[in-house]
C-alpha cells in the first residue's frame, strides 16, 4: 500500500514533491527515473515480500501514488485504470444496498449516471441531486439512511464551488462520508482532505498526466480508507493501474507545476478576451474577475487552469458552426493535455440527470500550451465566421 514514508517528508513544496517523492534513487541503482516493473508476478524467496501480484500492488504504481498522497496532504493514495474506476470505488466504499446519497447535480456526467442508474438499479441506492452552491441545500437533502455526500468543486462545465469546511463538518457530525472530484483543481490548487473531506478523487488522464496519452484515475485518503479500498473495490474489481500507465503518470506529475502555471496564465487571457466580446453572454471561469463565487475561490483554491466555458448569443446550431470553424482548437471531449480543445455543450449526450446551468448554446474550451495570442486569433476568426453565417 502506497503510504507516505519518512523519506518522502523531506520534500515540502509541491514542486519538490512532484520532482522527487517516491523515486528512491538508491533502491533503483541511482536511476533518476525509476524503471517500469512491467510484470504480473513477484516470486518469493523465503519470507513473503511486499509484492505478490500487480493487481494488488506494484512498485511503479506506488511511485505515482506516493507523489499524489504527498500533494494531497494525505496518508495514502491509490491509482486506478481510469478516473471512473477511482470515483466508483470511492462511492462504493461508503454506500450500501438501500442507502441514500446526496450528489451535486453539476458533477461529471458518467458519475451522475453511475449514481442515478447503476446504483439505483443494482443496489437500490437512491440519489438526491442538489445545486450545492448553498450548503443548506445539501443539509436539507440528507435523510436518515444517507451514507455519502458527493461533491465536485469546481464542478464540470459550469464550475460551481461548494463550501468544503461546512459540508465536511456537517457530514462528520452525522457519521456521513464525503467524497470530492478534485480533478479540475488538482492537488496543487486544492487539498480537500485538509478541509475534512474523506476522499479526494482525480481523473488523472487530465492535468496530472498532461499529455493526452493515458487513461488513469487516483484517490487520496486516510490509511484506513486506502487499505479498505485497496483490498476490496480496487482488488476485487481488478481496477489497478497498469505499470506503464503509472510510469507515464509519474512523468506527467514531475512537470505538473510548470504546466499548470502556463495553463492558468493562458486561460485568464483567453477568458478576458471572451468577456470583451459582444457575442458572448457569459464566461464560466473560476479565474475570472466576474466569477460569482470569489469568496469560495479565495478560501479553497490557490490558482486556476485552462478549462472554461462560455455562452454565445445564438442558436445551438450556430454554436456548432462556430466550433467547427476553429482551426487551432481541436474538437475533443477530454481536456487537460497540451492541446487546446473546443466542444459544443449541445453535443454532450451523457445519459442521466440533466446538468443544471449547462446552456445548450454554450462552448467548453480547454486552453492548452500554445501561444495565447495564437488561440485568441483563432477565436477571432471564428467570431468573424459566425457573423458572416448569420
Amino acid at each position: 500500500m502506497a503510504l507516505i514514508t519518512n523519506s518522502d517528508k523531506q520534500w515540502q513544496t509541491p514542486d519538490d514533491i512532484c520532482a522527487h517523492v517516491g523515486d528512491d534513487y538508491a533502491q533503483h541503482h541511482g536511476a533518476i527515473v525509476p524503471p517500469i516493473y512491467q510484470n504480473s508476478l513477484f516470486v518469493q524467496d523465503g519470507a513473503n515480500g511486499p509484492y505478490t501480484y500487480s493487481r494488488e500492488a506494484n512498485p511503479t504504481v506506488e511511485v505515482a501514488e506516493r507523489k499524489i498522497a504527498a500533494l494531497e496532504g494525505a496518508q495514502g493514495a491509490l491509482c486506478f485504470a481510469s478516473g471512473m474506476a477511482a470515483i466508483s470505488s470511492a462511492i462504493l466504499h461508503f454506500v450500501r444496498a438501500g442507502s441514500h446519497l446526496v450528489m451535486v447535480g453539476t458533477a461529471y456526467g458518467p458519475t451522475r449516471r453511475f449514481a442515478a442508474v447503476y446504483l439505483k438499479e443494482r443496489l437500490g441506492v437512491e440519489t438526491t441531486f442538489v445545486n450545492g452552491s448553498c450548503p443548506q441545500e445539501i443539509f436539507d437533502a440528507v435523510r436518515e439512511n444517507t451514507r455519502l455526500i458527493y461533491l465536485e468543486s469546481p464542478s464540470s462545465l459550469v464550475f460551481h464551488m461548494q463550501d468544503l469546511d461546512a459540508v465536511s463538518a456537517f457530514a462528520h457530525s452525522r457519521g456521513i462520508g464525503t467524497v470530492i472530484d478534485n480533478t479540475y483543481a488538482t492537488p496543487l490548487h486544492q487539498q480537500p482532505l485538509l478541509h475534512g473531506i474523506d476522499i479526494s478523487c482525480h481523473t488523472a488522464s487530465k492535468y496530472m498526466g498532461g499529455h493526452s496519452d493515458i487513461v488513469a484515475g487516483a484517490l487520496a485518503a486516510s490509511a484506513e480508507i486506502v487499505e479498505s479500498i485497496r483490498k476490496n473495490e480496487r482488488e476485487l474489481f481488478g481496477a489497478c493501474m497498469d505499470p506503464h500507465q503509472a510510469w507515464l503518470l509519474a512523468r506527467g506529475l514531475r512537470t505538473l507545476p510548470v504546466r499548470l502555471k502556463r495553463h492558468g496564465e493562458s486561460g485568464k487571457k483567453v477568458a478576458a478576451y471572451l468577456e470583451s466580446r459582444a457575442e458572448v453572454v457569459r464566461v464560466n471561469y473560476p479565474g475570472s474577475a466576474t466569477y460569482p463565487q470569489k469568496e469560495l475561490f479565495a478560501r479553497y483554491l490557490t490558482g486556476t487552469n485552462g478549462l472554461l466555458s462560455f455562452q454565445l448569443r445564438t442558436t445551438p446550431e450556430q454554436v456548432r458552426r462556430f466550433v467547427a470553424s476553429l482551426r487551432v482548437f481541436q474538437r475533443g471531449v477530454s481536456w487537460g493535455g497540451f492541446e487546446s480543445l473546443a466542444w459544443p455543450v449541445s453535443l454532450d449526450a451523457t445519459p442521466g440527470p440533466e446538468r443544471p446551468g449547462a446552456a445548450p448554446d454554450g462552448v467548453r474550451l480547454h486552453v492548452g500550451l500554445e501561444e495565447p495570442s495564437t488561440l485568441i486569433a483563432d477565436l477571432e476568426q471564428a467570431f468573424a465566421s459566425l457573423r458572416e453565417s448569420v
